[in-house]
């Protein structure tokens, strides 16, 4: 609605994890390096975590667009699954069938094999990505472990990557899942951005859509996005978008403090919630320190009242 009237090609704050728009952070350098390290590496297991909406499945997509056809890939995005569901699930993505009859967990491994062995006999690799592993269930765990088996006397056939949020690290750390954890030689966790990066992130994404975010967002504008986002990408785009259509809404081409509060206010209570709770906590930290003080004040006076205070060991 508003592209054309900030001389936008298109919105440049979707939801939606599209890999054009992945900004790279110094932090998600780091981690998408480390991604290509051990997929080509052939290191097996790799872990990223982060919060929600701290662009694990953007840096997901960019990765994919980052490997060339001498990596087949297979993303699993549902993990909602048992464990054969899993197998069947991982089989589909590879476009591996097992002909006609009963699928079992057997026929599906023995599939995955046979095609993971000719790949490498190709020369080429396989990588097998799971978006949300948090939610896996603990046969499901065991089961991609097993996957890792797959190999010959001196490779890994097959390179797997979980996301997920920090929940992940716990189910990881679960003795019952301890072979699994020990096998993760890359690990990587995603945290918010900093103030600097908050403008950097709008920056990238509106030069993506032919604007200049600079003519658009004043520097309290940026400022008020990194205070209400917190850092993290997806309420940023949230905010953002909000922001650019008060502003067409106002008939303004500046997005300024009082316009991204506007916006805010237009979110929902979630992001007020949010705002206010912080300040509430940084009054109530005050608010104790005073009391302590207050406290310590009143306890030298009645010491003195009471014909001369003295610190201990004076």
């Amino acid at each position: 609605m508003y592209e054309s009237y900030f001389g936008l090609t298109e919105n440049p704050f979707a939801l939606s994890p599209d890999p054009r728009y992945m900004y790279l952070s110094p932090q998600h350098s780091e981690t998408l390096n480390c991604l290509l390290y051990g997929i080509h590496g052939k290191k097996g297991f790799m872990a990223v975590t982060g919060g929600i909406g701290t662009g694990k499945t953007t840096l997901c997509r960019f990765l994919l667009s980052e490997l060339d056809n001498s990596v087949k890939t297979a993303l699993i995005f549902n993990t909602s699954l048992s464990d054969v569901e899993l197998l069947k699930t991982v089989n589909q993505e590879f476009g591996v069938r097992i002909g006609s009859g009963r699928g079992t967990k057997k026929r599906y491994i023995d599939a995955l094999n046979d095609f993971l062995l000719r790949n490498f006999s190709d020369g080429k690799n396989a990588v097998l990505i799971i978006d949300e592993a948090q939610n896996l269930s603990h046969g499901a765990m065991e089961q991609i472990r097993m996957l890792s088996n797959l190999e010959t006397a001196s490779e890994k056939l097959l390179q797997i990557v979980l996301l997920g949020q920090p929940e992940l690290l716990d189910t990881l750390a679960a003795p019952s899942l301890r072979q699994l954890n020990e096998r993760i030689t890359v690990r990587c966790a995603l945290k918010k951005l900093g103030r600097a990066d908050v403008r950097r992130y709008i920056e990238h994404r509106i030069s993506k859509t032919s604007g200049n975010a600079d003519e658009i967002f004043s520097a309290a504008g940026y400022h008020a996005v990194y205070r209400a986002s917190g850092g993290i990408p997806r309420r940023i785009n949230a905010i953002c978008d909000r922001a650019l259509l008060v502003a067409y809404g106002k008939d303004t081409k500046r997005v300024g403090r009082r316009t991204v509060r506007e916006a805010i206010a237009d979110l929902g209570t979630g992001y007020l919630t949010d705002l206010r709770g912080k300040r509430a906590l940084f009054f109530a930290e005050i608010t104790v320190a005073a009391l302590l003080w207050a406290i310590m004040i009143l306890l030298v006076g009645y010491g003195y009242f009471l014909g001369g205070f003295r610190w201990p060991g004076f």
